[in-house]
């Protein structure tokens, strides 16, 4: 029946189901139509099955995740490499009597249920008595937009990537799809390709863990280039302008493959009747529990559903056909799993019941179909808690996000009296800041009645807002309406704040680019969400450092209140992300709140302080204020612009002793976690190398046991979990992480000091170590300052330096020109 046709006849043919689209899911959903001897016909549009994974690299290595997760089908899937499964499959197809029909692409399709029409390019039609979509996304790939997109060396597919040699490749994306081409590309040393792969981020949300894993090793190896918190600024013949987290490089560049993920054929498939879960490019169709759309008979499975896992879309092949012959007992091969996940939950719910409730309260979820929220759950954990149980301790280490689905919760804001708390109700998260930060938990959480919470992974909550548009909004509202309560104080309530957190914008800058100019007008203000700012004035043609502001500091407010222009050029230290904030909408809330108003009125007298402090200098300044803004330049070019707290040593005052580092070895098992002589020096002021305890640490973005933890003062530190991968070392800009084995315990220092027993204060040197080993090889460890947290008086290395020439500050505390002032 829809064998092949004389060119130019138009044909018209009829069957029980029309499948569009003969990928894992539209090709399982044929097999078991043909398993059911129901009328079908699996419509192509190229000349061969499967083409999504027919355009993966040759070789490719398929995998069959999730392995929890048993497949239902009629074609046989499992782990290995894309020729071979291919094969199997056109086997299978033959085998089972698939109805196929190539080179045939709907264009458009009509009626209704039980009666539509299918119109093809050429003019066939096919009529259907219901239509499952199985188009994928790959066939829309999001495009690079940047200068220079348009340039011919740049692409979207890798066919094969033994084609190159000798080229500098850019890889743009790190899913799976732009880690595995990274790979393939760099695999045989042979071919000489030097391969760069940008991350946007510093996580690997999108990807597998093997091939997360298998992408860190080849950077250990030396055969990848993994260029984390960086994207393409320009495209130009023979280079690529990167925009970095400390400014903008360029890079040699023959080829760039562009694997930024994909969007469904949205203009296509909102033609055929089909409505969307919102507006945003890259959300799904709503679709029902049998996948059925918003037009009646149409149904949409595999990844234009949301599911981009070949196992997950074989199986809604099968279950969708089963659903439309009448099987409607038909639980989806997940069941068991979920079922085991929701035992322990009161209520005796099925799992339906409980995807329910769980999409129906919880904020985050209500705009994710109920396939989407499945797979979810499986990577996420369901609890119950009593009234006055804690879900989590203050300082308690953990990056993971909770959704409350029955109950509240009290935070405890105040260690010192935990009867103060602030309630979180049904529906809304908490946890975000360790999400988002990495941070220890900041407040004890305490079920403030009996409590139902969904726990979700880091892993599973950066995936989640990477593909649901919708929920990273609802994410980044409520972190923004937290983050504004906790700056602004003055007992405001989330109420008070609406108007603000509505209009409210997260901004992403570049490292030094303007965020406001001297002298324009402004009508917002801004709060620093994350990196840091430098504010600087024009005094005499030149610019002169002001300060220096954190992330959680706010800018702008002057110009607001008082109607003048920007006093001063703020520009972002390193690459940072700001939240505008309408200007109009602050003043109104001044006016209702007199104490906030008395709290921004106190703080822009502070900043007038410095502007008069200039202003009455500035005849004088010269060289002394070029002397203090090169300073000031040369530690934030240090790292000090992302620092929270840093070590500077004074050369004027330094005498070389190393009692720092002897300090810093006795304090932490012989090991030193300085190199007073390393780093760099401007003026009088050295930067030793030693641990910024970063604002967002990138030592914490790939650590396989998740032993990198931030402790109660702000503290970066490393546990006994560490496995000794080395990948913080790699991913440490600063080069302040090393790799060692813990020494054999030395003798006491009064032995060392009247006996001559051991090798004194201090890191002992390899060849006491060697002599005095005790046959153990001990493995190799990260090694960094904790700022000797636990230890009583504060840094060793400060406290052991005689002169007082070493130093921890934060930047905010030491980078202004008020400082200035202190010396007259």
């Amino acid at each position: 029946m829809f064998g092949r046709h004389d060119e130019g006849e138009v044909v018209k043919d009829r069957v029980r189901i029309a499948i569009i689209g003969s990928g894992p899911a539209g090709m399982s959903a044929a097999g078991r139509a043909a398993r059911l001897g129901m009328s079908h016909v699996l419509l192509e549009k190229t000349d061969h099955l499967s083409d999504t994974i027919f355009k993966y690299q040759k070789g490719k290595h398929v995998m069959a995740t999730p392995s929890s997760l048993v497949l239902r089908s009629d074609f046989e899937f499992d782990a290995g490499k894309r020729e071979q499964i291919l094969g199997i499959w056109d086997e299978q197809a033959a085998s089972n009597a698939v109805t196929v029909r190539y080179n045939a692409e709907v264009t458009k399709i009509e009626g209704e249920k039980g009666a539509f029409v299918l119109t093809l390019k050429g003019g066939d039609t096919i009529e259907a008595e219901a239509v499952i979509l199985a188009i994928g996304t790959q066939g829309n790939p999001n495009r690079l937009r940047c200068a220079g997109a348009d340039l011919p060396h740049i692409q979207y597919q890798l066919d094969d990537p033994t084609e190159y040699v000798d080229e500098h490749i850019t890889v743009v994306g790190t899913g799976d799809a732009g880690i595995e081409n990274a790979l393939g590309l760099a695999a045989d040393p042979a071919q000489g390709n030097v391969v760069t792969i940008l991350n946007r981020g510093t996580e690997f949300a999108r990807a597998k863990e093997a091939n997360v894993k298998l992408l860190t090793e080849a950077e250990a190896a030396g055969r990848i280039i993994i260029r984390n918190e960086t994207t393409p600024a320009e495209v130009r013949p023979g280079e690529l302008v990167l925009d970095t987290r400390d400014g903008q490089e360029t890079i040699r560049c023959d080829r760039i493959i562009a694997r930024t993920g994909s969007a469904p054929p949205r203009k296509f498939v909102e033609d055929c009747g089909i409505e969307f879960t919102s507006p945003e490019r890259e959300a799904f169709p709503v679709l029902s529990p049998v996948f059925e759309t918003t037009r009646p008979g149409i149904h949409v499975i595999g990844a234009l559903a949301g599911y981009p896992l070949i196992k997950h879309c074989m199986n809604q092949g099968y279950d969708v056909v089963e659903f439309l012959n009448g099987n409607t007992d038909l639980k989806p091969a997940d069941e068991p799993i979920l079922a085991e996940k929701f035992a322990t939950l009161p209520g005796q719910r099925s799992v339906d019941e409980w995807l329910e409730l769980f999409g129906s309260r919880i904020e985050i979820f209500r705009d994710i179909s109920a396939l989407q929220l499945r797979e979810l759950m499986l990577d996420s954990d369901v609890s119950a808690f009593r009234k006055g149980e804690a879900v989590f301790e203050r300082n308690e280490p953990g990056s993971s996000l909770f959704a409350i689905a029955d109950g509240s919760v009290a935070v405890e804001v105040n260690k010192d009296d935990p009867s103060i708390t602030v309630p979180i109700g049904q529906g809304s998260i908490f946890g975000e800041v360790g999400l988002i930060s990495g941070r220890r938990r900041g407040s004890t959480v305490r079920a403030a009645q009996d409590l139902i919470v969904v726990e979700l992974s880091r892993a599973a909550a950066l995936k989640m807002m990477a593909t649901a548009p919708a929920a990273a909004k609802v994410v980044n509202r409520i972190a923004i309406e937290r983050q504004l309560l906790q700056i602004f104080g003055s007992g405001l309530t989330p109420e008070d704040i609406a108007e603000l957190v509505d209009g409210a914008e997260v901004r992403e800058l570049r490292a030094n680019e303007v965020l406001m100019k001297e002298g324009e007008e402004g009508t917002d203000i801004f709060i620093i969400r994350r990196g840091s700012m430098i504010v600087e004035r024009q005094i005499g043609g030149k610019p002169v450092f002001l300060s220096y502001l954190p992330a959680g500091a706010y800018v702008g407010e002057m110009a607001v209140i008082d109607g003048s222009r920007r006093s001063a050029t703020v520009r972002s230290a390193i690459k940072s992300e700001v939240i505008r904030l309408p200007g109009e909408a602050f003043v109104r809330l001044l006016a209702r709140k007199p104490q906030l108003k008395q709290k921004a009125f106190a703080e822009m007298e502070r900043r007038r302080e410095i502007n008069t402090f200039v202003e009455g200098r500035k005849e004088n300044f010269s060289s002394v204020v070029d002397m203090y803004s090169q300073t000031a330049q040369f530690l934030v070019d240090n790292g000090i612009g992302e620092a929270t707290d840093v070590l500077l040593i004074d050369e004027t005052l330094c005498v070389g002793c190393d009692n720092c580092e002897k300090a810093c070895a006795d304090s932490h098992d012989g090991l030193s976690r300085l190199d007073r002589e390393a780093g760099t020096t401007y003026a009088h002021l050295h930067v030793p190398t030693s641990c910024r305890h970063c604002e967002h640490p990138h030592c914490m973005a790939d650590c396989p046991p998740n032993a990198i933890q931030r402790g109660p003062d702000g503290e970066v530190f490393i546990d006994e979990t560490c496995i000794g991968c080395g990948n913080c070392q790699r991913n440490c800009p600063y080069g302040v992480i090393r790799m060692d084995s813990v020494p054999p315990k030395k003798p006491s220092i009064l032995s060392w000091l009247f006996l001559g027993k051991g090798p004194g204060p201090g890191e002992p040197s390899k060849a006491w170590r060697k002599a005095h080993a005790d046959g153990v090889e001990r493995p190799k460890q990260a090694i960094k300052c904790d700022m000797c947290a636990g230890i009583e008086g504060g840094p060793s290395c400060v406290r052991a330096c005689p002169t007082g020439a070493a130093i921890r500050v934060s930047p905010e505390a030491f980078l202004s020109v008020a400082k200035l002032a202190e010396g007259e």
